[in-house]
Parts: C-alpha cells; sequence; structure tokens
C-alpha cells in the first residue's frame, strides 16, 4: 500500500459516555467539548486534513461546524466503553477508500486545550527522528513515583510494578528511583504501516515532555477544574 507525505489529524469521539452523558458535547468554555480539538488541529501548520471517527450522525453534524473533516462513521461494536483506539484506526484504514496519509496525529477530545505550536512542534520532532521510533506519545511529569503505586488483590496489598505482595522492596528512598511520567493524551502520532500490522504505538515510542497538560476530562469533577482554571484557550 502507498501513502501520501500528508499527516491527519483523527479525533475520536464515540456517543456513549457513561459518567458524563454526551460528554464529547458538554459545553466547555462556550464550544462543545469535541470542537476544541478540532479548531486546534486546523490551527496547525502541519496538519493537512482531519478525521472525525464517531458513531453518531448527531455529533458529526455537530463537529463540522468548526472545521472541514472527513467523516469515519464508526460502527457501534467498537464504540463501547472498553472498545480499544487500535480498533478504529483499524476500521478506518480499511474501509478508506481513497490514498491515505503517512501517519496520524491521534488529538483526543477528553484533553480540549491545546496549543497548535506545541502540536507542530511534536510533529516536527519525530519527523526528524522518524528511523529512530515506532511513534510518539506525551508525557508529563508526576511527583508520585509509579513504582510506589499498590493495589489491592486478594484482600491484601499488592505491588503490580514488582508483581509482590512483599511491601518492602517499595521503601526505597524516592532517589533511588527515576523521574515518572504518565502518557498525558496531548498528542500521539502514529505511522499508518503500524495498524497494518496490528498495532498502534509499536517498541520504540519516542516521549515528547509537556508538562503544559491539563487533566483529562473524564468525570464532572474535572469538567469543573477545567471551567476554572486559567488554561490555554484558542478563539
Amino acid at each position: 500500500m502507498k501513502f501520501n507525505k500528508e499527516i491527519w489529524a483523527i479525533i475520536p469521539a464515540r456517543s456513549g459516555s457513561v459518567k458524563i452523558i454526551n460528554k464529547n458535547l458538554i459545553n466547555l468554555k462556550g464550544k462543545p467539548l469535541l470542537a476544541h480539538s478540532i479548531i486546534a488541529a486546523k490551527k496547525t501548520k502541519k496538519i493537512n486534513k482531519i478525521v472525525f471517527s464517531s458513531d453518531s450522525e448527531k455529533y458529526y453534524k455537530i463537529a463540522k461546524r468548526y472545521g472541514k473533516l472527513i467523516f469515519h462513521k464508526r460502527p457501534k461494536l467498537i464504540s463501547k466503553n472498553y472498545s480499544t483506539d487500535f480498533e478504529f484506526f483499524n476500521h478506518f484504514i480499511k474501509n478508506y477508500d481513497e490514498t491515505l496519509p503517512e501517519y496520524f496525529v491521534h488529538l483526543r477530545p477528553t484533553t480540549p486545550f491545546r496549543d497548535p505550536k506545541i502540536i507542530d512542534q511534536a510533529i516536527t520532532k519525530f519527523l526528524k527522528n522518524k528511523e529512530k521510533f515506532s511513534s510518539l506519545r506525551s508525557v508529563s511529569y508526576i511527583s508520585n513515583l509509579i513504582f510506589k503505586t499498590v493495589i489491592i488483590k486478594e484482600k491484601k496489598i499488592y505491588s503490580p510494578i514488582f508483581n509482590t505482595f512483599h511491601l518492602d522492596i517499595i521503601n526505597s528512598s524516592r532517589q533511588s528511583y527515576g523521574v515518572s511520567y504518565i502518557p498525558n493524551g496531548y498528542i500521539d502520532i502514529i505511522k499508518t504501516k503500524n495498524i497494518l500490522k496490528n498495532f498502534l504505538h509499536g517498541p520504540r515510542v519516542m516521549p515528547y515532555i509537556n508538562n503544559k497538560f491539563i487533566d483529562d476530562i473524564d468525570d464532572y469533577k474535572d469538567l469543573k477544574k477545567a471551567k476554572t482554571k486559567k488554561i490555554f484557550t484558542i478563539d
């Protein structure tokens, strides 16, 4: 399969959110949540086209008010709570009849506040290193070390990182661990050929450190914080 040299954004917005009904349509600073990612993609210099992936015609009618879009009508079967990102990527490229781009920029609506310049910077950095890395994911620093994370298993505290119930292993000083980061949804860059090989990110993921990230909007508490904080906005 041949690809053109373009870079397309893909914005997934399914209709079946649970914690906030129709979350992708919720009003945030005068616009529906899904609009912010579309507007950010439009204002970049590196993104050529925008794909809007949704199971909802209603969502698409609202989304296209904010930019010219390629509509990917996603089947309900892959629009459930536990559906994966790979599923909608894979469905789109296998059902799109025209030439595909070499790269996709994945912009989740639940991370609405992005600076287009940062998107372009991440793309530029990745393209300079595209032979070394299989994909890019943005990450941000977290103060709570992931190495000290525990879960409850069999009614006991368990360390999933070290695969043990014996917690003395996590009692080392903070200085003995490396700095922890978390993927933050600000931007992912995917090679189309990855999807044809049945994966998204692959084994050599390039980190793009971005500490300007605002938390994902998952519930009403997150939404309230996003409404009140002074954060990057796009007119």
